[in-house]
């Protein structure tokens, strides 16, 4: 693959995240709130907290922290087991007559974010060697991304609070959040399964 065709490639993962990983998501959480339907409302709820490592991995690479690059490729695998991973949500949303709309939208989401995911490992995975180094046009092209955001928040900070938005405090931003979310996951592996096991419960 040359470096042209996977920038591109990198660029649409990006594009695709904000479409498929975030927007559609929220659309359909509102719709399943207004619906009252608890079992969308749950499974959102979860991929929600869990692709918020996206975020963090985006802070971290707008810091030029080369943890982000691992960061960026544990998460489609932890968005694949959020959305699949519970019996009980996956036992409601099977039930839910294809012939409503959102439980059609709901099934036919989780089918493309799981594209996505898988995509987005293959890239992620490519880009693992820049752990050790964050030269190279494959580092580059994931930072592009993170910069142009950085861009826009840092034109934001500026107009509304006056303050100044930076690489090192977006990095710095991106290490607290990652513990926080470290924290998060260990408590779900060592306190929640062991006693729920695969049932999602009132997550």
């Amino acid at each position: 693959m040359t470096d042209l065709s996977f920038r591109t490639l990198v660029w649409l993962t990006y594009r695709l995240g904000v479409t498929f990983g975030l927007t559609i998501p929220l659309i359909l959480l509102i719709w399943a709130t207004i619906k009252k339907e608890f079992s969308i409302i749950r499974l959102l709820s979860i991929y929600l907290k869990v692709s918020s490592l996206i975020l963090i991995s985006i802070l971290l690479l707008t810091g030029n922290r080369s943890i982000g690059y691992l960061t960026s490729f544990i998460s489609p695998v932890l968005i694949l087991i959020s959305i699949w991973f519970w019996t009980d949500l996956n036992d409601e949303i099977r039930a839910l007559s294809n012939r409503k709309a959102l439980a059609f939208s709901i099934k036919l989401w989780r089918c493309v974010i799981s594209i996505y995911s898988l995509l987005y490992l293959t890239l992620t995975f490519q880009s693992l060697s820049c752990i050790k180094t964050l030269n190279g046009n494959l580092c580059l092209a994931w930072q592009e991304g993170p910069q142009n955001l950085h861009i826009l928040i840092k034109s934001l900070f500026n107009f509304l609070f006056g303050a100044s938005w930076t690489e090192p405090i977006a990095g710095f931003i991106g290490y607290i959040l990652l513990i926080a979310y470290a924290i998060g996951i260990l408590q779900i592996i060592a306190i929640r399964l062991p006693k729920q096991g695969r049932i999602a419960g009132d997550f």
